[in-house]
C-alpha cells in the first residue's frame, strides 16, 4: 500500500507517517518545505492547494491523507477550505482521509463547538472544521473519511484502544 500524506511534518502527520512506516506502508511525505520526514519513503515539497500535485499523488497512491488544519493564529480559514476542496476534487477514486477537529463531534445532540464552556479561542477553528465536514459531504469525493481527534491532543505512547464516533447525515454513532 502507498499513501501520500499532506502535512507530514506536523504533530499528527509525523505520527501517521511513523505508524504507517511501522506497518510496512510506503509513505510520500508532503510538506511545504520538502523537509525529510522520519519513516517516509520519500519527502517532497508541496501544498494542498496545488490541484496538479493532488491529482498526481492520487493517481500514484492508494490513499491520500491531509493532516493540515486551518490557522490557529488568525490566518485566512477560507484559503484552507478552498485548498481542501481542491484536494477533494483531485482525489478522484483514491480514498481521501482528512483530519478534522473535535468541534464537529457531538456531546449528546449538540456539536461540541456549540456546548457551554467551549473555549472561545478555538471557536473559529472549530467552525471551519465543521465547514470542512459540510464541504466533503457536498463535494462527495469517493471514498472519503474525516477523522476528528479528541478536543485536546498531545504526543503520547500508542495504545491498543480507541474511541470512534461515526457521523452520518442523520445522527452520530459512537463505538468503542
Amino acid at each position: 500500500m502507498k499513501i501520500a500524506l499532506i502535512g507530514a511534518s506536523g504533530m499528527i502527520g509525523s505520527r501517521v507517517v511513523a505508524e504507517a512506516a511501522s506497518r510496512g506502508i510506503e509513505v510520500t511525505a508532503i510538506t511545504r518545505s520538502g523537509t525529510e520526514v522520519n519513516g517516509a519513503t520519500r519527502s517532497i515539497a508541496g501544498d494542498m492547494a496545488d490541484a496538479e500535485l493532488g491529482a498526481r499523488m492520487a493517481a500514484d497512491h492508494d490513499v491520500l491523507v491531509s493532516t493540515t488544519g486551518p490557522s490557529r493564529t488568525g490566518g485566512n480559514h477560507q484559503e484552507w477550505l478552498d485548498a481542501l476542496s481542491t484536494v477533494a476534487k483531485a482525489s478522484g477514486e483514491t480514498r481521501l482521509f482528512v483530519v478534522g477537529g473535535a468541534g464537529s463531534l457531538f456531546a449528546g445532540d449538540t456539536m461540541l463547538k456549540d456546548t457551554e464552556g467551549f473555549p472561545p479561542a478555538y471557536k473559529d477553528e472549530a467552525e471551519t472544521g465543521t465547514k470542512a465536514l459540510e464541504l466533503l459531504r457536498a463535494a462527495n469525493p469517493s471514498p472519503w473519511t474525516l477523522i476528528s481527534p479528541a478536543p485536546e491532543i498531545a504526543p503520547v505512547p500508542t495504545t491498543s484502544s480507541s474511541r470512534c464516533q461515526r457521523a452520518t447525515r442523520s445522527r452520530p454513532r459512537t463505538s468503542l
